[in-house]
């Protein structure tokens, strides 16, 4: 409970789009505290109602949906009952609108654009080709999950375990079990930001988001070839690429000599609200559990060339906006 109502205080003292002065000047006031607590029950049920509506008079967005129930909640999806979203889409089904039905909510906008944060995009417009080589258009998940299809991983909700290399700390993202070589997936489009070695991360990969609003970090990947052949600082990946391979660098100051033992890779999750947070001690890493578990129904196909080695997408896939 005591944590619930911090959160609630934060939410008001945070609260979006808030003009201030400060030094005399104006100043937007951003989120600089955000959780992503929603279960993946939640979040897959919350997607299946969109991409259904799409078909029907009214349309649902998952996230309208998701913001309704957090701030309901306070944020706290633990309370969560499938009947709650259920009564939710059927008023919006009978002519209601969000506006109308969120207007005594007083948290509403704040959760409304965290979740915006985490999950903008995640489901669209988008082609597809197909394994007789037609495009295919449709409307659903466009993130794809960062293990490709039929390779085999393990994982459970780490977000916030101890880490103790360095420094105590928790662990700020999401750790898949996977065998070394195992081909890393975009899971959305964006733009590489960075890539190299990291003493805790050892290989990795940073991606920043096409609307600049997600920062994905894919660590602890493959000794000497980490990367997909030809990737480099500056490029654009689509969802679905194969941007490396899963190893177990890191947790060392030297390039290949590594701490860990067990090979998996490491993702995490920042967002992003104003670029002063990007690289500071206040910046927002969130629980992608949920996130992760919902991508398991959509996985990106890969081939291997026998010659590098090296795999890629075996179908391509473009994004549609509408």
């Amino acid at each position: 409970m005591k944590r619930i109502i911090l959160l609630l205080i934060s939410a008001f003292v945070l609260a979006c789009s808030v003009m201030t002065i400060v030094g005399g000047k104006e100043t937007d006031n951003f989120i600089k505290y955000a959780e992503f607590n929603v279960t993946a029950d939640a979040l897959q049920k919350a997607v299946s109602y969109d991409v259904s509506s799409q078909s029907e008079d009214t349309k649902l967005n998952y996230i309208e949906i998701l913001s309704y129930l957090g701030a309901k909640y306070g944020g706290d999806f633990s309370k969560y009952k499938q009947s709650d979203m259920d009564n939710l889409c059927s008023r919006l089904k009978d002519g209601k609108t969000i506006a109308e039905l969120t207007k005594d909510m007083k948290y509403y906008t704040y959760y409304y654009n965290v979740y915006t944060a985490v999950l903008s995009g995640m489901v669209g417009n988008f082609e597809e080709e197909q394994s007789d080589g037609s495009i295919k258009q449709d409307y659903g998940v466009r993130w794809f999950s960062p293990i490709a299809k039929t390779f085999p991983y393990s994982h459970y909700d780490d977000f916030g375990a101890k880490r103790t290399f360095g420094y105590t700390r928790p662990h700020l993202g999401h750790d898949l079990m996977s065998a070394v070589g195992t081909p890393v997936i975009a899971v959305e489009s964006g733009k590489v930001e960075c890539l190299g070695w990291n003493r805790y991360g050892g290989w990795r990969i940073g991606i920043r988001s096409l609307d600049n609003k997600r920062y994905w970090y894919y660590a602890h990947l493959r000794q000497n070839r980490p990367y997909a052949e030809n990737l480099k600082e500056g490029d654009t990946v689509t969802a679905g690429d194969v941007i490396g391979y899963v190893g177990r660098t890191g947790y060392s100051d030297t390039e290949n000599i590594n701490g860990i033992t067990e090979s998996h890779l490491h993702i995490g999750l920042e967002l992003v609200f104003d670029e002063s947070q990007k690289e500071s001690d206040n910046e927002i890493w969130v629980d992608m559990y949920a996130l992760i578990s919902t991508l398991e129904q959509h996985k990106s196909s890969t081939v291997r060339n026998s010659e590098t080695k090296e795999f890629k997408r075996e179908f391509s896939f473009k994004e549609i906006s509408r």
